[in-house]
């Protein structure tokens, strides 16, 4: 038997709301247990720094199949590793799309041996295109976690209605990208900021008039939904007037529309480009209102890599999309914990727990018997973005030297470290 013990750990665990310094020990890949640990085994003196269950990212692009000049899945779990997720969640927008069983056991072979669990997404309908639904049964059983059309919205409400009532009957997720097409076609930015950049834009509108739809949708069919990376205002307090009336919806933003405004287009460029759009100030604090609330329940970094040819385009023809995976730890403590937003344990949940939860997967916890999966945070670690040091292939960030406190210091999947960055005891006893 190997033995693993993280000693003099502050442990923050979000299923019990512990808070406390105390050891952690490893046995065979699982939690054996927490308080103080056996006389013997491999010791990491943590002097205090944050252990708690690994991070788990619920919306990834990891580019793979066919798109490796972006992204690969090692590079893309490499660069969770280094950010603290020991599992991702794979979107399917790829090319070919993630749309058969055959490709979701593609994304599943390829995926062991590397530094973090992938989960695969498959696609809602055939080759995305928004028409026929795909086999749910069959891509389910094949170990599609979930299934989305992400990148895409479905625009036809019959299609919509269709696919919730076999998502109901197969008990399976929908994860839906909420935009009216015809409202946000060629669109580039928000609109209330594409006049001084000379683009077309794209209205807060184009988002919550298609939630509106799906909520409706989803409360007459009486199936959970969970809506992507929620970006306005409105979309928040319609998810919250949802929830109070009962509606199954859980619902995900990323640490750009709590941080940033459209603003950062004018110092970021295309690096700032993504969809939905950067908003205002107005959508951004009701963002983290949102997220005090608990109408918000997930983060997730809707890392989307791009080579940087791509990004160099003009703003109207550059790709969509920022790289998270390295930032959204860096970027949530620094706003969300230092800012006084929420405390550690809930900022956790919503990088853990929650997200396991909704995924059906496991992680979020420090159970014993459970896999080991944890991350260390050091809370006083100030540091700046700096995208040269990327481990993900890509490098079109908004935060490019942004100063942030608090950093990931060590990634563990299966008693195993996966990442290790900075000096601490390490010993035998």
């Amino acid at each position: 038997m190997s033995r693993l013990i993280f000693k003099d750990a502050r442990i923050i665990d979000p299923l019990s709301g512990t808070d406390e310094v105390a050891d952690l020990w490893v046995e065979d890949g699982l939690i054996a247990g927490v308080g103080e640990a056996p006389p013997s085994g491999q010791v990491v003196d943590l002097e205090g720094r944050v252990l708690t269950p690994g991070l788990v990212d619920m919306h990834v692009h990891l580019r793979e199949p066919g798109g490796s000049h972006k992204e690969t899945l090692r590079t893309g779990t490499e660069a969770a590793s280094a950010g603290g997720f020991t599992a991702v969640a794979h979107m399917p927008n790829t090319s070919p799309v993630v749309d058969t069983p055959r490709w979701v056991r593609w994304v599943l072979d390829r995926s062991k041996g590397l530094p973090a669990r992938i989960y695969p997404i498959a696609a809602v309908t055939e080759g995305q295109k928004g028409r026929e639904l795909t086999d749910f049964g069959a891509l389910r059983s094949a170990g599609a976690v979930a299934l989305s059309d992400d990148g895409r919205p479905i625009a036809c409400e019959e299609v919509m209605r269709r696919a919730l009532a076999r998502a109901k009957e197969v008990g399976v997720l929908l994860i839906l990208h909420e935009e009216d097409p015809e409202l946000s076609a060629g669109g580039v930015v928000d609109s209330r900021v594409a006049g001084a950049l000379g683009v077309r834009g794209i209205p807060p509108e184009a988002e919550e008039n298609m939630l509106a739809r799906d909520l409706s949708l989803a409360e007459e069919v009486g199936v959970r939904i969970h809506i992507a990376h929620v970006s306005t205002a409105g979309s928040v307090r319609l998810i919250r007037e949802a929830k109070s009336r009962g509606v199954p919806v859980t619902c995900e933003t990323a640490p750009h529309y709590f941080s940033l405004t459209y603003e950062a287009l004018f110092r970021h460029g295309t690096n700032a480009k993504m969809n939905p759009p950067l908003r205002s100030e107005e959508d951004r604090l009701e963002v983290l209102r949102g997220l005090a609330d608990g109408t918000i329940d997930v983060i997730a970094s809707d890392h989307a890599p791009h080579s940087p040819q791509e990004k160099a385009l003009p703003l109207p023809e550059a790709p969509f999309g920022v790289v998270g995976l390295e930032t959204t730890l860096g970027v949530s403590w620094t706003v969300l914990v230092e800012g006084g937003v929420l405390p550690p344990s809930e900022l956790l949940a919503k990088l853990s727990l929650n997200p396991a939860r909704i995924l059906g997967v496991p992680g979020g916890r420090l159970t014993p018997g459970t896999p080991a999966d944890l991350t260390v945070i050091d809370p006083e670690v100030e540091w700046t973005v700096d995208p040269e040091s990327f481990r993900s292939k890509a490098r079109n960030t908004p935060f490019a030297g942004r100063n942030l406190k608090g950093r990931v210091v060590m990634s563990v999947v299966s008693g195993s470290i996966t990442y290790w960055k900075g000096t601490y005891r390490a010993s035998s006893i």
